[in-house]
């Protein structure tokens, strides 16, 4: 049915949103899936640090079990921080279900927020015992998204607020979805019995 990709800074709001999204829609009737970075990194990609070839490999495998399920009638959300634009643009070209969803928040504001604490271990000194190397934002690259298909700015609006605009969106493209397939499957007029 479709993978959202979702990419933004550590404590933008992916997993929120992507949390009251994905509960909203199975209330709807549809069927969802939410892949949280985190927790796949525990369970799938635990072999995988956070070099760039590792953050490459990690949305590879993601994107593949995400592309999997959309193909069977699944609303995948994947919910990670997804930095570099090459990974991005390769799972969107693998297939026309992938849209790219930028959770958009300044550094300053998700540094305050800091909910779990990781922004401040990353602006130790290193040699720090808490010293987190390799953070995105601070110490590694976050590349923008050029032509995201959707972009959500967390600072500005509660997180109800943006996941209603990804539940619209969501439900927007699955109905161009299937106005494309009805379109593309009807047969001539003079065919009909």
């Amino acid at each position: 049915m479709l993978l959202i990709q979702m990419t933004g800074l550590s404590g933008a709001g992916k997993s929120s949103i992507a949390t009251i999204a994905g509960e909203s829609l199975i209330v709807a009737g549809y069927k969802v899936e939410l892949l949280d970075g985190d927790e796949c990194r525990r369970q799938l990609c635990h072999d995988l640090g956070f070099s760039k070839a590792d953050r490459l490999e990690n949305i590879r495998r993601l994107g593949y079990v995400g592309l999997v399920l959309a193909k069977h009638g699944v609303i995948t959300i994947l919910a990670a921080i997804n930095p570099y634009e090459e990974a991005r643009e390769a799972l969107k070209n693998k297939s026309p279900l992938t849209k790219t969803v930028f959770i958009d928040c300044p550094l300053g504001v998700v540094k305050q927020r800091d909910t779990k604490g990781l922004y401040q271990k990353a602006l130790l000194p290193p040699g720090h015992p808490d010293h987190i190397e390799h953070f995105t934002g601070i110490s590694d690259p976050y590349e923008i998204p050029h032509q995201a298909d959707l972009t959500i700015q967390t600072h500005t609006e509660t997180k109800e607020q943006s996941a209603k605009r990804l539940i619209d969106f969501i439900i927007q493209t699955i109905r161009r979805q299937t106005d494309g397939i009805h379109t593309s499957n009807k047969i001539p007029a003079m065919l009909h019995y």
